[in-house]
Order: structure tokens, then sequence, then C-alpha cells
């Protein structure tokens, strides 16, 4: 049994490839899904006599993202080659930025059990991305793609601020939002466009020295992120309490297996001789390019959540629900525009039965099939009491599946609430009369006999009586 309390340290290293038509020092095409090296370009792969051009897009799209987190932007940065061999980089080196990069100190919000919690950013690079190593299909050999090679990336480089693997999902989760709402990537971790390597250590509770920290490369889900780190911790603790020593490399995690495994020792700075590129100048950029680019930035999620939470009565948690993704945030709004249901309900039912939908048949919110007037129309129709909540969500399962209006569906299945206060006492009447057992019951001092006549009121009519008339008619005849 352990008998030090350790204190987990996480620094992580997001890679979020950058959303431009072409590389970020060559005219070749970044599309996803071409066939295995058509979009390998001379550039790319440094043929003889051939030279980079700086993209400015992708420095447009790394000045958007330095300003949404408060940080400094270096109007001038410098371009090196960081030099190391490998199979997919074929030109023996990377090109990207070390001492000057476009993005300087920054930071990011996040909430914890414990409460906000600001986690440092030291620097947002760019650099061009490397090819790809294909194992699949291949008998006792490895395949190379170059697609990839040279594409825009800008890696966000984290204090090791984070204390849990929870801490870091957080992060990342709130930096996967950000940089989808910033236009900048789209995030897709499937496709590699956001990337993570998490640098993870330990050490006694109260030491201020860092203990010896493991890389762990190219994490693709934030679940698969939270188990890496977690079973990282687990090994590192286990090797110092069993006498042994943590040894500073870089490590892959296998899904599969959920275990880290070694994949070769870490490299330092020097290691890689990094030195200005010979062929790419200081990149400096005018007062006038950083301010058009502080002009075009969007309402920023934490903004955009404080605004729900002002304009439309939500609670945070319901706010911060809905601004994870900008495309359901914009939903809620469109349906807000159109209903005259509060605000809350439309939360509800974007957060509920049309978020359960979307998963059930694996679809984004950009992919859905139900406008954001058709569920305003459903919600009117709950709010003027032209059907109950319950019948609601039969209804909307027939839309979400048709092309009929609400109106429509509600007129053909006929679905229309009963409202006729006469008609309801008249069958509630006729309930009390049958079942005199359960009224005594009830009169006995047996509450929960109530949910009995209502269920059978409900049963009569079919689900169709409106159910605060019901509950109104039946405490006045039964109180």
């Amino acid at each position: 049994m352990a008998t030090t309390t350790w204190e987990v340290v996480i620094g992580l290293e997001v890679h979020v490839q950058l959303q431009t038509k072409s590389k970020i020092f060559a005219g070749a095409s970044t599309a996803y899904g071409a066939e295995p090296n058509t979009q390998a370009c001379d550039v790319s792969i440094a043929l003889p006599g051939v030279l980079p051009v700086m993209n400015k897009e992708a420095a447009r799209l790394a000045v958007k993202f330095g300003l949404s987190i408060g940080a400094l932007v270096n109007q001038r940065s410098i371009f090196a080659r960081k030099n190391y061999f490998y199979p997919d980089l074929p030109k023996g080196y990377q090109i990207s930025q070390f001492e000057l990069p476009i993005v300087g100190k920054g930071e990011l919000e996040i909430e914890t059990d414990k409460g906000t919690k600001v986690i440092g950013i030291t620097r947002a690079h760019l650099e061009e991305d490397a090819g790809k190593s294909v194992h699949e299909g291949f008998n006792h050999s490895t395949g190379i793609d170059l697609n990839r090679a040279g594409t825009p990336l800008l890696e966000i480089v984290s204090e090791p601020d984070m204390r849990s693997a929870s801490e870091a999902v957080t992060y990342l989760r709130k930096l996967h939002t950000l940089v989808r709402y910033l236009d900048i990537s789209d995030g897709n971790m499937q496709e590699g466009s956001f990337r993570c390597d998490a640098n993870v250590s330990v050490r006694p509770k109260g030491q201020e020295e860092f203990g010896t920290r493991a890389e762990i490369k190219n994490i693709n889900s934030f679940r698969f992120v939270e188990k890496a780190i977690n079973y990282e911790v687990d090994r590192q603790i286990d090797l110092i309490e069993d006498g042994s020593e943590v040894v500073q490399e870089t490590r892959l995690y296998d899904s599969e297996k959920d275990e880290t495994r070694s994949m070769r020792s870490k490299e330092e700075a020097h290691d890689y001789r990094y030195f200005p590129d010979p062929d790419l100048p200081a990149m400096v950029l005018e007062d006038s390019f950083i301010e058009s680019v502080r002009r075009s930035l969007p309402e920023l999620p934490e903004k955009r959540k404080d605004r729900f939470i002002q304009e439309f009565s939500l609670s945070p948690t319901d706010a911060d629900k809905l601004i994870t993704e900008k495309e359901t945030a914009n939903y809620f709004e469109a349906v807000c525009e159109k209903t005259m249901a509060e605000p809350k309900i439309a939360a509800n039912w974007v957060l509920g039965e049309l978020t359960a939908a979307l998963n059930q048949e694996n679809l984004s919110i950009i992919d859905c099939p139900m406008e954001s007037s058709k569920l305003a129309s459903l919600l009117d129709r709950i709010a003027d009491n032209t059907i109950s909540g319950k019948i609601a969500k039969e209804a909307f399962s027939l839309l979400w599946s048709g092309t009929d209006s609400v109106d429509k569906i509600i007129e053909d299945k006929g679905l229309k609430q009963i409202t006729d206060t006469g008609e309801i006492e008249k069958i509630v009447d006729t309930i009390l009369q049958t079942n005199s057992a359960q009224v005594d019951q009830y009169k006995g001092g047996n509450p929960k006999v109530f949910g009995f006549f209502v269920g059978q009121v409900m049963k009569q009519t079919g689900g169709k009586a409106n159910p605060k008339q019901v509950n109104e008619i039946l405490r006045n005849k039964l109180d």
C-alpha cells in the first residue's frame, strides 16, 4: 500500500490542422481522402531547386487563435528546420517555429469540480505536417503516404498546469470547441485534424521539482486521452514505489490493450539541431493585418454561454452543453427565434429528444433531418395546449422521419389534446365511481393512489387529456 501521496503533472501539445485549401508552403491541395501520394508536391518533399512560400491564410488563422486566448501575437516570427530522420519525412527535416513563434503566452479557463482554473498556454507555433506510415495491407513492410506532408498545423503547447486526466480532457474539449468556433479547423479527430500529445509525470505532493516525464504521442479521442493518462500515471507510480526510475521517453497508447508502450527515447530540443530555415525570411505581420483579424473574431464560446444564461435564463449546465458545438447553439437560437415556447423548453428538447435521435442514427447536428422551424412549430403546439408534452414525443418521431407539417400530423393521427373541462370531468366522475375502493384508500391517507386515478384518465383518453386539467379536476373532487 502506497505511503506517498502523489501529484500528477500534465502538459498537452495539441496539433490542430488549419483549414486552408492549400499547404503551408505550396499550392498542393489539403483535401482529405485522396489516393495515396497524389497530393505530395515538389515543395513538400523538397526536390532540388524548389523554394517554400508562406501561405498567408495559415498565418491569419494562427493570429485568430492567438487573439482569442488573449495571447501576445508576435509581429515578427521565424521559421526553423527541425531535423530528424523518419520514413514519413523524406526531407530529413520539418519546417517549424522554435525560438520566436507566431503566438506567445496566453491562457484558457476551464471548469473543474473545484471551480474555475486557468491553464497557461506557453505558445502556439506554425509548422508543416509530415507524411504517414501505412501498415495495413502490407506484408512485412510499411507503405508511406505523403499526402499530409506540408499540411499546415498550429501546435498549441500548454503549461504543465493540469493535475488529473479529467482536467486534461476538460482543457482539450474546450480547446476543440474554440478552434471550431473560430473556423480555423474542422477538429475532426478521426481524420487527424486534432491530435494530442500528453506529457505526464508524477511527484510527491508538496515537491516543487517536476518528476521525469513521458510523452504519449498522437492520441485521437477524448476518451483515449483520459485512459492513456490514467494508465501512464499508475505505471509511473508503480515504477517509483518498486524502487525503479521513470525513463524520459516517447510512448504510444494501445487502445485495444489499454496500455502505453515505449516508442523511442525522448528527444530534447538540441537533438533536433534547430536552425533558422535559410529559404524562408522572417514573417512580419503588419498592424493592419492583425487588426483586421481581430475584427473578424466571432462571438467566442464563453461569451455565448454567458449570453444564453442572461438572455434565455438557462442554467450554466444547459448553456454549457448547448455552446459546446457551434452548430447546436445555432440550431437552439433558430428554434427560439421561431417559437412562442419558453427558451428552457427549447433547450430541453434540443438537448433531449433531438440529441437522442441524432445519436441513435449517428448523425451530427449539421446533418439533422429536422429543420429548426419544425421543432419550433412542435413546441408551439405544446405551448398553446394543442398537444401535451407526452403526445409531442410521438409527433416528434413522425416529424423526424416524414415530410408532413406538425399540424397535419396532429390532425391526421388524431393527436389533438382534450382540453374541454366538461368532457374531462365526465371521464373523471366515471373513473371515481367505478374505483370506490381506491377512493377510500386516498381519503384514508394514501396519497400514492392519486397517480392511479391520473393513469386511468389518461388511459381512457388515449393520453390526450390535458394533464394539468386532469390533476386539477381530480384534486377538486377528491380533496
